[in-house]
């Protein structure tokens, strides 16, 4: 599960990237009930997402040349400089090198070792959003790899994290949970799935992540989903002891899933 406190190596943030922030922010807030919060600023084209008034999402203009639009994961680091060190001794690359962004903290992008993308962040004033594990919000990250082995390696090495492999229903293969060091198996976070490299055609075949939000109700959150512009790659489709779920992508293909846990 994801908690507010934000341990090293949890989930602490997700913003999207989109080519009409106007667009996105009408299909969130249709599809997970989100209320758009602009910046302020001649040059700011992005803001918030809140539900219920806490801040569960960014939203920005997708500028960088040739990129597609996705969901960026940030995991909450005490050293973002130390994370940049090991991710280039692992053999990842640095996308977007540290920054300090004031009082509030710290990021930095990276790709790792096969071009799966994910960020950091060193809180400073600001730990991260204000809502998970919640209709509305983030409730898992997931990372779909054509090498789970050398991801497991990477992401152990760089974030400390601890996977446990279960076997997927029907012989889908295996799923590796992920919970942050030193915390227990309750506190896990993610999984991630080695896929064929067909699979990956969404990121021009690299591994690539998404969040998963819990919805209260998976097959209205996939009417909304189609009803506002977006489709449905599965599902929905019944996990067991898992909940109801369904792979989606936003009106500019940005993909991501929702859930309706079991016994919600």
């Amino acid at each position: 599960m994801i908690t507010t406190d934000f341990a090293p190596g949890s989930p602490c943030w997700l913003d999207l990237g989109a080519p009409d922030v106007g667009a996105a922010a009408a299909f969130y807030g249709a599809v997970l009930g989100w209320e758009y919060e602009p910046m302020e600023g001649e040059d700011m084209e992005g803001g918030m997402f809140r539900k219920d008034g806490k801040i569960v999402a960014g939203l920005g203009k997708l500028t960088e040349e040739g990129a597609r639009s996705a969901w960026m994961i940030y995991y909450s680091v005490t050293d973002a400089d130390a994370t940049t060190q090991a991710v280039e001794r692992a053999g990842g690359t640095v996308r977007v090198a540290t920054m300090d962004l004031g009082e509030w903290g710290r990021m930095a992008q990276y790709s790792d070792p096969l071009g799966g993308q994910f960020a950091v962040w060193e809180p400073g004033k600001d730990s991260g959003v204000e809502l998970v594990d919640e209709p509305g919000s983030l409730a898992w990250t997931e990372l779909y790899t054509s090498d789970a082995a050398a991801a497991k390696d990477f992401y152990g090495g760089v974030l400390g994290w601890r996977f446990s492999d279960t076997r997927m229903p029907g012989g889908g293969g295996t799923y590796s949970l992920i919970t942050p060091a030193g915390l227990p198996e309750e506190r896990m976070h993610g999984g991630l799935m080695e896929v064929p490299a067909q699979n990956l055609a969404l990121a021009g075949g690299r591994p690539y992540w998404h969040p998963v939000f819990a919805v209260t109700d998976c097959d209205a959150a996939v009417a909304k989903v189609t009803e506002n512009g977006g489709s449905v790659r599965t599902g929905p489709d019944d996990a067991e002891g898992v909940g109801r779920l369904a792979v989606c992508l936003d009106p500019s293909n940005a993909d991501f899933v929702v859930l309706a846990r079991a016994g919600s």
